[in-house]
């Protein structure tokens, strides 16, 4: 095991670049530099999180696996910053965590209830309530005309699903411009700056993934030619 020194601490891309190469040799000194630097990553990434029954210290044990995974497996040579990185590694880990609390606090006979009424897995059940309040929070981070269409087609706020006539109607505007503002709706919320969270929950946080809502995004743009129309 290699036991060489640690540079001096300091924060440039260089310094950085030499500890994780010296960790990932199996440095142990440096990865644990890397760890105690980047813990303040690991609280910010779990306390964005709905933990469910799980303990916020389990939580940031779990974390720190994932930190400690991206400290390992992270290229600075492909100029993606660390904290990009290692933020899905890290919510993957808690994500884990969280599930596995929830089946091991299921009791026996709820297991045997939902297998056999065809209901779905306590854990399972728990994950799509925790997807759909995610989902409200995005539609409510929308900005407030955006936010109207999306409540209106899809009935969210208890009413019947509009049409893009009947949002045009309330926007005081034509169905074609209201069935625009979807679609502007959906490319926000589908972009990663806006929807790392959830994407994360449901797989779909890969660099295609992203590669893929940001040509969406410009698409639309490019459409509107550049013009956000709001």
């Amino acid at each position: 095991m290699f036991t060489h020194a640690v540079p001096p601490h300091g924060r440039g891309s260089v310094a950085e670049a030499v500890l994780f190469a010296q960790a990932q040799a199996g440095c142990v000194a440096s990865l644990n530099e890397l760890m105690a630097r980047h813990d303040r990553l690991v609280q910010a990434v779990v306390r964005r999180q709905v933990l469910g029954d799980l303990p916020f210290a389990e939580a940031l044990q779990a974390g720190r696996i994932g930190l400690w995974q991206a400290i390992l497996g992270y290229d600075p040579q492909r100029g993606t910053a660390f904290s990009t990185y290692a933020w899905p590694c890290i919510m993957r880990q808690v994500w884990r965590a969280i599930k596995a609390y929830a089946r091991e606090r299921s009791k026996p006979w709820e297991e045997v209830l939902f297998s056999a009424g065809g209901l779905p897995d306590p854990a399972v059940a728990w994950e799509a309530t925790v997807v759909r309040q995610m989902l409200a929070e995005l539609i409510h981070r929308l900005p407030p005309r955006l936010r109207q269409v999306v409540v209106a087609r899809y009935g969210l706020d208890g009413s019947p699903p509009a049409t893009y006539r009947q949002i045009g109607l309330q926007l005081g505007v034509s169905g074609e411009r209201a069935r625009q503002l979807h679609s502007e709706a959906l490319v926000w919320m589908r972009h990663p700056a806006h929807s790392q969270a959830l994407r994360t929950l449901l797989g779909r946080h890969t660099l295609a993934d992203y590669h893929q809502a940001d040509a969406e995004a410009q698409r639309w743009l490019a459409r509107r030619g550049g013009r956000h129309g709001r």
